[in-house]
């Protein structure tokens, strides 16, 4: 019994931790891009993961995918880490607020929805209203921030480009890669978004790495916590749940990226951002809500 409980409590508070990790992503990119390109920033982030998940799984004998499970989970690996995270850092780089971007990406959940006959995956009502109404509350938290100038076409196309990526990688990863192990799935995911982000970052980024403390500090974080920490969640979230009512925690992320810029960089917080924090939570459980 008292496993039972712990096993229920880990599950329960696995949505919330998810959120929370996955929007300290923001505040890493903050951190770390000032001192490198967007692509060399996540090829160094690539290969730190590479370095320490290889070894473990090799020493845990975990199961690695074998045949065309290899060609699928890399495909899933290229869309959510290299298209996705590409795309997210690219954008920022080239100018777009993260706000802006925030809101691009808050999409998903009503991208995923539509596409859920795809993999069997109904959507009532209920659901509907609710991704709507986390949707409103995402604009509400971000309509400040948006910060409309300084950037071109090409930082909306790449912000576009990681909604479009991380929606269908999501679509993908519940259909063909749930039954794989995650440590030797990580693995595969990160060797493959890495081949596709090398060639890419060896013809278009000339701007040198400057390792600064700052630059060390956000790699960590964006390996320890994100990398291994939220995306294995994200994984073990897709694998236990309807691929709609997950993605809906995404609406989650603007509004607590928010708070933790207000916290770490007095970033400000308006009345229209508090209530729409309450708006999108009210959406998500009306998502989630059996």
């Amino acid at each position: 019994m008292p496993n039972t409980a712990n096993r229920d409590l880990m599950v329960a508070l696995m949505p919330g931790l998810f959120v929370v990790l996955w929007a300290t992503g923001f505040i890493g990119a903050k951190f770390g891009l000032p001192y490198a390109p967007p692509l060399k920033f996540l090829l160094w982030r690539f290969a730190a993961v590479i370095a320490l998940m290889a070894p473990l799984a090799l020493a845990m004998r975990a199961p690695w995918p074998r045949g065309a499970k290899i060609a699928h989970v890399a495909v899933a690996g290229i869309l959510l880490q290299a298209g996705y995270l590409g795309g997210v850092f690219v954008s920022i780089d080239l100018g777009l607020s993260a706000g802006l971007s925030a809101l691009i990406v808050g999409t998903q959940p009503i991208l995923t929805a539509v596409a859920g006959p795809l993999i069997g995956e109904r959507v009532g009502p209920r659901q509907w209203a609710g991704l709507a109404l986390g949707f409103s509350g995402v604009a509400m938290v971000v309509w400040g921030k948006l910060g409309l100038g300084g950037f071109g076409w090409a930082a909306v196309a790449a912000s576009v480009l990681a909604l479009l990526s991380i929606t269908a990688g999501t679509l993908y990863q519940k259909r063909y890669c749930g039954a794989q192990d995650l440590r030797t799935q990580s693995v595969v995911q990160f060797i493959a978004a890495g081949a596709v982000l090398l060639p890419l970052s060896l013809a278009f980024e000339t701007r040198p790495v400057v390792w600064t403390g700052e630059l060390v500090f956000a790699l960590a974080w964006l390996v320890v916590v994100l990398s291994l920490g939220a995306i294995t969640l994200l994984l073990m979230l897709i694998r236990r749940g309807e691929a709609a009512a997950v993605t809906s925690l995404m609406y989650l992320v603007p509004p607590v990226t928010a708070l933790i810029a207000w916290l770490m960089f007095g970033e400000a917080l308006t009345l229209l951002s508090l209530a729409g924090m309450a708006v999108t939570v009210a959406g998500v459980a009306l998502v989630l809500r059996k």
